[in-house]
């Protein structure tokens, strides 16, 4: 892989105390890991079997290993392959203040198997997609259609990379760990699902879709949260003039997965489909700057019962509208013009491909780059 730089600061987070730090599939946690730390940490591959099974039979050798390094800092890769070895993490980090940085793809077992999750003794980061600012040759068109994964996006063969990679997940995530009785029905799911990215979650239309129970697909729903391959997206319900929906979105995390899930070949511009890569790409980059940033804000949408909507709120200060067109209007507006009769939020941007910036009633109209330049920068709130 070539040397991309990443924008979170392992070194930095590391020097206050012990991280979780999670990340979908392949999004490059592993070789982010090995460049800030080489050297400098034990690093602890659960993937790797000897290691796996010696800790497996005996989670207390662990404390052997690290005195035989001489390390004061300990990478255990894959943590979600072991989580018994949770107790003897906190057992160690109490007695010898070791600091730990424990990886996973995947926190499903962590969360619904009752494991030590270390009562606070450590901080929870998550490694994303490649954002914008990552990527000196960026390409937007290429990013819709493929996606932020580092693998994908420096692979001469982009499309045949996400389908090894949807296989992989069904592979190695689903059926390895037994997450689903059914495989074929999770995959019809998976298919459903992705074509109603970034919409409002109708459980009972995607039960019927994918023909399987509406209880199969809240659990499934619940899988791809907890194997990070997607969010859902709280609604804002805290407007008083005009009542709020409260049903969610879903957003999965790469557009490029979606585009493989659902077998999408190409994406034209000045279609629906586009403009849902485009929101979402911008989901991605928010998600990743609060992330990164260490921003506790809130990050939600917000809709109204008769259909007004504004893409992205964050907190309580800061609303965003999305729209892929070229050129802007006042149509476009609506919803923010709407949200500001609230007289909650402070800023209010609309962030589009028009390259011509300009700021009406309140509302600053940006075009994209510029809006992520300012966002990237602290300077959007």
């Amino acid at each position: 892989m070539q040397a991309l730089q990443r924008s979170l600061d392992l070194p930095t987070l590391l020097a206050k105390k012990s991280l979780f730090l999670f990340g979908p599939r392949a999004v490059g946690k592993t070789f982010w890991l090995r460049r800030c730390l080489e050297g400098k940490a034990l690093l602890i591959d659960l993937l790797h079997t000897d290691t796996f099974l010696r800790l497996n039979v005996d989670p207390s050798a662990l404390e052997g290993m690290i005195r035989a390094s001489g390390q004061q800092l300990i990478v255990l890769d894959e943590i979600q392959k072991l989580p018994i070895l949770l107790d003897e993490v906190h057992r160690l980090i109490e007695q010898d203040r070791w600091t730990f940085l424990l990886t996973g793809s995947s926190a499903r077992k962590l969360r619904h198997g009752g494991v030590n999750l270390l009562a606070g003794r450590a901080w929870v980061a998550e490694l994303f997609p490649m954002t914008r600012r990552e990527l000196p040759d960026f390409d937007l068109a290429r990013y819709l259609r493929y996606g932020g994964l580092p693998s994908v996006w420096l692979s001469h063969s982009p499309e045949e990379e996400l389908r090894a990679y949807v296989h992989t997940y069904l592979r190695e995530e689903i059926q390895t760990e037994a997450l689903v009785r059914a495989l074929p029905s999770f995959h019809r799911f998976l298919r459903t699902a992705a074509l109603a990215n970034a919409q409002m979650v109708n459980f009972t239309n995607i039960a019927s879709d994918a023909a399987v129970p509406v209880s199969t697909v809240r659990e499934h729903f619940s899988i791809l949260e907890d194997t990070l391959l997607g969010k859902l997206l709280p609604a804002y319900v805290s407007t008083k003039k005009r009542k709020a929906l409260s049903t969610a979105k879903f957003y999965f995390f790469d557009p490029g997965v979606v585009h493989a899930l659902t077998g999408t070949r190409v994406l034209e511009e000045n279609t629906d489909l586009f403009g849902t890569s485009f929101e979402q790409f911008l989901w991605m980059e928010l998600r990743a700057y609060l992330g990164y940033t260490r921003s506790f804000d809130e990050l939600c949408y917000w809709r109204t019962k008769h259909g007004t909507e504004v893409d992205f709120v964050i907190g309580d200060h800061t609303a965003i509208e999305v729209k892929a067109a070229t050129r802007i209007t006042s149509r476009d507006l609506k919803g923010l013009r709407t949200l500001q009769e609230e007289q909650i939020f402070q800023r209010y941007f609309l962030v589009s491909r028009d390259q011509v910036q300009t700021r009406i009633d309140g509302i600053d109209a940006l075009p994209w780059q510029l809006f992520l330049d300012r966002l990237w920068a602290g300077e959007v709130f």
